[in-house]
């Protein structure tokens, strides 16, 4: 089997804000092989960047686009592949979207794996440990302490066991940071309440909301810091009464073991919308063998919540997994699956390949590129 063909195609909604919202637009990444299989892979990134990056023709051997070096390989020898495009991208490739496309390929092909055995990918990834998995709603905090309460009581009388608020309002002041957080525990009860500041900290007054927060009783502090502070990170971890949580913009394996290992973090949170699969569970190997633990970053469309429900399905001991809720069609219609959620807990079929059906009509009306 060869791969023939591979194409990036960037969807978007009409209507795009600055709100810190991945479903607003999307890169698909699909590889097609002359056996008649397609694979399917989305990247959480700049989509147009990402295209460019796997349209664009050869300036030199260490110098290429994506799709030329693909075409032509055997899609099965995934290790082989994902070398080939490390040794064409060496130029541009020490970081970012460069990155972020290879691993939407990376996707593709084990999605392609999976399909030509007629197993799902946790099977080729050592699994399963589970297939049914926690799920909290991630979703971004109101604009409002009010309206953070609202949306606390609906996501717990859907059935959540546990709800992530990030960004939003969170460290525009002090005192709306702690009330945001007040009515979000107010409004969930007894559920799980998990905090994503949106990297909007410095480390001492990360150390400070991390004590202020204590009293609600939050599951983890999330992307408290940049992602370079490894400093502060490694100085928060110890301060903190709260497991600490990150990883999410990191993109290769050596980034997120550094913020284990460096940083100190509790959690660490590959997406594999940025990192691939490969690197996920190379990530979450990682993590286990020094006892840490490990949750997916998702706020994409059902194809990347697939993706992440395999690698983690191929890990043990997981607890929780990230379940994007906005309200998008390209998270919600992208895909024929929707991923049920009952009794706060989300099931991974066993079908072949990633196990989801992309729908055509939907990327046909959201397509611009």
């Amino acid at each position: 089997m060869k791969i023939t063909n591979v194409e990036a195609i960037v969807l978007r909604l009409p209507r795009v804000s600055a709100a810190a919202d991945g479903t607003q637009d999307t890169c698909l990444v699909r590889v097609d092989t002359d056996a008649g299989i397609s694979g399917w892979g989305e990247v959480d990134s700049c989509p147009e960047a990402v295209k460019a990056v796997i349209d664009a023709p050869m300036s030199h051997s260490n110098c290429s686009g994506l799709a030329r070096v693909l075409v032509g390989l055997d899609p099965l020898a995934i290790e082989v592949c994902n070398h080939r495009l490390r040794v064409a991208t060496n130029y541009y490739s020490s970081g970012g979207v460069a990155v972020h496309a290879m691993a939407g390929v990376d996707m593709a092909l084990w999605d392609i794996a999976g399909k030509a055995v007629g197993k799902p990918i946790y099977q080729l990834l050592g699994g399963p440990f589970q297939t049914r998995f926690r799920a909290y709603s991630s979703v971004l905090f109101g604009d409002t302490p009010a309206a953070t309460y609202d949306a606390a009581r609906r996501w717990v009388d859907r059935g959540f066991t546990a709800v992530k608020f990030g960004w939003g309002p969170m460290g525009q002041s002090e005192a709306t940071d702690v009330a945001l957080v007040r009515e979000a525990r107010r409004g969930l009860g007894g559920a799980d309440l998990l905090i994503d500041a949106g990297e909007c900290f410095d480390a001492r007054t990360a150390i400070r909301r991390a004590n202020q927060f204590a009293e609600f009783r939050p599951y983890w502090l999330e992307e408290m810091l940049h992602p370079d502070d490894l400093a502060g990170y490694r100085q928060l971890s110890a301060a903190s009464p709260t497991p600490i949580a990150a990883g999410e913009t990191a993109a290769r394996e050596a980034e997120f073991l550094r913020m284990l290992d460096e940083g100190g973090l509790d959690w660490i949170q590959p997406d594999p919308s940025r990192c691939g699969i490969s690197t996920m569970l190379a990530v979450g190997r990682g993590a286990t063998a020094r006892h840490k633990r490990v949750c997916n970053h998702t706020f994409k469309s059902g194809i990347t919540i697939a993706a992440s429900l395999h690698v983690m399905a191929a890990l043990p001991s997981v607890d929780v997994v990230e379940f994007c809720m906005a309200d998008s069609p390209l998270r919600h219609d992208l895909t024929r699956e929707r991923f049920d959620v009952v009794d706060g807990f989300t099931t991974l079929s066993d079908r072949p390949g990633l196990g989801v059906t992309v729908d055509l009509d939907t990327v046909a009306k959201y397509r611009v590129a």
